[in-house]
């Protein structure tokens, strides 16, 4: 697989990487976990470099998981994890706050044991503590970075204000927010300032979660434990309006020879060269589709469309319910 280098910051990864999240749930089921391992080996051997997880999944077996079955390449791969939330190491369960400064290189120390790491290839704010200003959060991942824990800071879901004042005090790798065909709001600011400081971009939900595979309508029963239950653009009506976004990138997609899912990604990568998304799956084939979207080439003719597609439907729905997304590009 090509590779990409996030930014200025010198760190070359596979052009899509792995998003882990739904390894360990979130959507309806529970994997396997020695099928997910075999599946995370798979990607290796398909030339993914580039592997997602956080604390937070889980809480921690996500980050064991990835350990554990990544471990025989720690020298081939680069591992990105994420910390926010003080979470019970004990009852792995979340204690109503987020992290501050002083809390870091404990949380820096168990994702290292978990991970089985020496050092954080990656180290991303997972969301951005509005009760703690953020130079003083880069100042304690400057001190990770200068100890040798981390290589690289990174932020998830941040404004692009926000960004500006932490890059000042450490330098910021990457910037993880959603970004996808049904939403585009990074658009408006944070990759402007991606590429005026150097900065990579790594989308999350590349896919939508799953509502750009063109497997998802209003025949969908989501379980209770699926994360999209929660979801108001998932739900009733909005989604039967929603449906005509996919329904036109399916059309493209047939006239092309490839999936929706792959039309997706291929219009992610010809935005910026310094962007990677990192869908996730827990199925092989899935897997083999979206690194597939890697070579797939859409003309200046199909990027327009697409373009014109997405900005003429109006999404209806948030993203996520109202209390997530009050935590979300501050």
């Amino acid at each position: 697989m090509e590779t990409r280098t996030l930014g200025s910051s010198g760190l070359e990864v596979s052009a899509i990487g792995l998003g882990c999240m739904t390894m360990t749930g979130g959507y309806s089921t529970t994997p396997d976990r020695q099928d997910m391992i075999a599946l995370l080996h798979h990607a290796v051997d398909l030339g993914v470099t580039f592997f997602d997880t956080a604390e937070i999944y889980g809480p921690h077996v996500n980050e064991e998981l990835v350990g554990e079955a990544l471990a025989p390449y720690a020298d081939r791969v680069v591992i990105a994890t994420k910390f926010a939330q003080d979470i019970d190491p004990g009852a792995r369960n979340l204690r109503g706050r987020m992290l501050g400064p002083a809390d870091i290189a404990g949380a820096v120390e168990g994702s290292l044991h978990r991970l089985g790491l020496d050092v954080i290839d990656l180290y991303y704010q997972h969301r951005v503590n509005p009760d703690v200003p953020i130079e003083e959060m880069a100042g304690a991942v400057k001190d990770l970075v200068d100890a040798g824990k981390v290589r690289h800071f990174g932020m998830s879901e941040a404004a692009a204000d926000t960004i500006r004042r932490a890059h000042a005090v450490q330098p910021v790798t990457a910037i993880q927010s959603e970004y996808n065909l049904w939403w585009r709001r990074p658009e408006t600011d944070v990759l402007g300032v991606c590429a005026e400081l150097g900065i990579g971009f790594v989308p999350f939900s590349p896919l939508g979660k799953g509502f750009l595979t063109g497997t998802v309508d209003t025949t969908t029963a989501f379980a209770d434990n699926d994360l999209r239950a929660q979801i108001p653009r998932f739900a009733g009506e909005a989604l039967k309006h929603n449906l005509a976004l996919v329904t036109e990138v399916k059309e493209i997609a047939a006239a092309k020879g490839t999936t929706a899912g792959q039309i997706a990604l291929a219009w992610l990568l010809a935005q910026q060269p310094w962007i990677v998304p990192i869908p996730g799956t827990t199925k092989p084939h899935r897997l083999e589709e979206n690194l597939a979207a890697a070579d797939a080439v859409l003309t200046e003719s199909e990027l327009a469309q697409l373009d014109e597609l997405s900005s003429k439907i109006d999404i209806q729905g948030g993203r996520y319910p109202d209390a997530l997304e009050a935590q979300t590009n501050l």
